[in-house]
């Protein structure tokens, strides 16, 4: 699916060649992943009824608004992927980046793997289980998730996942403020420097989300 105003599914505010131009080579891969959740998604339970016509800006766009913030090499685990947002869209958008899509559920995993394969992502690998099961497995340069849980429990689940000196970098909601308190104290304890939340735009006509980082501190082993 094209995002432009041609296609009576596509969002009418967005402009398909500022769309184009902010993905760039990633674009082939990005919009044909977007097109398999249009026609799939709702049927397969990745996404509700009501976001079919929403796909590129509350998902697609959305999702690809944490890829500035994240490296554009070395390892990036996507925690609880789902659908693959952000990590399929994170794996077209840094293909020298290897990216892990940590999922829990047998037949998203199955989604997962059969769209890396169809887009021709070999730089992704789908890890089927929960974050905490990888505790000690592997460090990441970064780890990413969204929309996944309040910001103390994802910390709880993420930090031990990054190396000393790597980030957890986050899509959270406008209210995420107020989960920054309550987090804190696992943070810390995890080695977590203080969390950053940031203002993460894309493409004009598409809100700006927010995303939080905390880069775990050096010594943290």
């Amino acid at each position: 699916m094209s995002p432009d105003t041609g296609n009576p599914d596509a969002p009418q505010s967005l402009d398909t060649d500022a769309v184009a131009a902010y993905f760039g080579d990633a674009y082939p891969k990005v919009e044909a992943f977007a097109e398999r959740l249009r026609v799939e998604g709702e049927l397969r339970g990745l996404i509700g009824p009501r976001e079919v016509d929403r796909i590129w800006d509350r998902h697609i766009l959305n999702s690809a608004a944490v890829v500035p913030f994240l490296p554009t090499s070395g390892l990036i685990a996507d925690v609880g992927s789902g659908a693959g947002l952000p990590g399929i869209v994170v794996a077209a958008m840094r293909p020298d980046a290897s990216l892990y899509l940590i999922e829990p559920m047998e037949r998203r995993c199955a989604w997962l793997t059969e769209i890396a394969t169809n887009l021709a992502l070999p730089n992704v690998e789908v890890k089927r289980g929960r974050a905490e099961e990888y505790h000690g497995a592997f460090e990441c340069d970064a780890v990413t998730s969204r929309a996944v849980a309040a910001l103390d429990k994802l910390a709880r689940i993420s930090l031990p996942l990054v190396r000393p000196g790597g980030a957890m970098v986050v899509l959270k909601g406008r209210n995420v403020a107020k989960e920054v308190d309550p987090a804190r104290k696992v943070v810390r304890k995890l080695k977590g420097a203080e969390p950053e939340i940031l203002d993460a735009s894309t493409v004009p006509g598409v809100e700006s989300t927010t995303v939080v980082r905390i880069v775990r501190q050096t010594g943290a082993r």
